[in-house]
Parts: C-alpha cells; structure tokens; sequence
C-alpha cells in the first residue's frame, strides 16, 4: 500500500506549483523520511524539504427523529513537498 493517498489539486495547492512546491494528502502514521522515498520513486525528482500538516475531522451533527447523532470526519495528514529548482511534478500527464 502506498504512503501518498492523492495529490491536492486546489486553487491554493495550485499557486504553489509555481514557487516548486506540491500538496499530497498522505497516510497519517507516515513520517518525511518516508514520503520523502516515496515522492523521489513515484515522479523521479529530487525532494529538498518536506512540511508534514495534520488536521483533525470535522465534527458533524445530525437531528433525527431518535434525537442528536454526532461524530466526526477522518483526520489527515497533508505534505507540502519542495522539489530541486527546475524539476516539475506532471500530475495531468497520464489524463
């Protein structure tokens, strides 16, 4: 199983693009050692830093019939990954 969920393609994410840097949503337990592997094995570039976001689940609340149902959304992890001046991560190029 692999360590990086997905990339993050939001307008915020997207501005980063321009300054080397790029958003992945990761697993939770992973640390920068690892996604830092896993990144230079999957786009064959060269990582110079790593910035590791956790953020915990929205907490949700519904009304029924029964009475008040709450819980909370999963928690994640993001990584904010700056590349080698010059390098470029293509995530449209398999579309």
């Amino acid at each position: 199983m692999s360590i990086i969920k997905k990339p993050i393609v939001t307008e915020k994410a997207t501005s980063l693009n321009e300054k080397g840097q790029y958003a992945f949503e990761v697993e939770r337990t992973a640390n920068k050692v690892e996604i830092k592997k896993e990144i230079e094995k999957l786009y064959g570039v060269t990582v110079v830093g790593i910035s590791t976001i956790r953020s915990q689940g929205k907490l949700k609340s519904r009304f029924t019939k029964t009475g008040a149902v709450t819980g909370r959304r999963a928690s994640s992890k993001k990584a904010i990954v700056t590349v080698k001046e010059g390098e470029v991560i293509d995530f449209y190029s398999g579309i």
